[in-house]
């Protein structure tokens, strides 16, 4: 007689793939090998700016993070007042550019017809196209002239709230090249950023629940309300935290705009204010010596900070059930 052939365990995992063949092995080690070099790359770039700021660092020491002042030549530079700057400017751009974003995904995701969606996508991707100078441009030549009576308007009758408030300086009173217009020209930059994010993560929602939510008598935005914002938060979240990281970097529109000044002082409507990125790109050809390994330092401050906000994105998007279902 045969020998008895023992049951399968049902707890034991199948194999559901064929063996790999020698191709299957080169295709997944090249495919390794470009994933780790996107960290040997960031990893370079980082070791990169700390050996060029090293000197900045060891001559500023801790006040590199508490002065405001920037004056390499006498030994009193920090980004105290840049790098608080560069995050008022990009909440700036992420109020005004979020809500329309978050409208414009669930638009062409839900109610956009058909036959026109291919075009608003391609439209969206064209935006994120178009270079950020030419945004500078606009901003500075038509977008600024057409807000300062909205600026000076808002300043007058809410200027008892602090941040809204604008001061008479040495050279009067001025609406012009500030943080406010700044934020705002650069919300139109990460505007296509977020919103093919969240089209995306809308996209993905499972059909199952959307029509179980129309066979309990939901109407279309009761299954939006229900259904799609729900399962994309997470990802909205993380489409969110990248435009604030891309809005943090953004530098020659940020430059062609505002008025360099190193003081902070809250006020988003007064002339003046400063980022790390434009720091950079009005500094760096006039630096030598100290100055230069001050503004690498500088940028490998902003090179953390928009590190941390892209990790932090990743560790969103991964744990919401959007991010889980890509995974899958």
């Amino acid at each position: 007689m045969p020998p008895p052939v023992a049951a399968p365990d049902p707890d034991r995992p199948r194999r559901l793939t064929a063996p790999a063949t020698r191709g299957d092995l080169v295709f997944r080690g090249v495919l390794r090998v470009a994933g780790y070099s996107v960290f040997a790359i960031m990893g370079l770039i980082a070791f990169f700016l700390l050996f060029r700021g090293t000197k900045a660092l060891n001559a500023a020491g801790w006040h590199f993070f508490t002065e405001s002042k920037w004056n390499p030549q006498s030994h009193v530079f920090g980004i105290a007042a840049a790098l608080p700057d560069g995050i008022l400017i990009a909440l700036i751009a992420l109020l005004f550019s979020v809500p329309v974003s978050l409208a414009a995904a669930l638009f062409i995701s839900e109610y956009a017809p058909q036959r026109i969606r291919p075009a608003l996508v391609s439209a969206v991707d064209l935006m994120a196209a178009v270079p950020s100078i030419i945004y500078g441009l606009w901003g500075f030549f038509c977008l600024q002239p057409q807000v300062i009576g909205l600026i000076s308007w808002t300043s007058r009758h809410f200027g008892f709230i602090p941040f809204l408030k604008v001061r008479t300086g040495d050279y009067g009173t001025s609406y012009t090249s500030s943080t406010f217009i700044a934020g705002l020209v650069v919300s139109l930059m990460i505007t296509p950023i977020i919103t093919s994010l969240s089209r995306e993560v809308f996209s993905q929602a499972p059909q199952g629940e959307r029509e179980g939510a129309y066979a309990l008598g939901s109407t279309r935005w009761g299954m939006v309300r229900s259904v799609v914002l729900p399962f994309g938060r997470g990802g909205v979240i993380g489409a969110v935290m990248l435009g604030f990281g891309r809005a943090m970097g953004e530098t020659i529109a940020v430059a062609l705009i505002i008025s360099p000044a190193f003081k902070f002082t809250g006020h988003i409507f007064e002339a003046g204010g400063n980022s790390i990125s434009s720091l950079i790109v009005l500094r760096f050809s006039e630096s030598d010596g100290l100055s230069l390994s001050a503004l690498m330092a500088a940028g490998l401050a902003l090179f953390a900070v928009t590190l941390v906000v892209n990790v932090l994105a990743g560790i969103v998007v991964s744990r919401s059930r959007s991010g889980a279902s890509t995974a899958d």
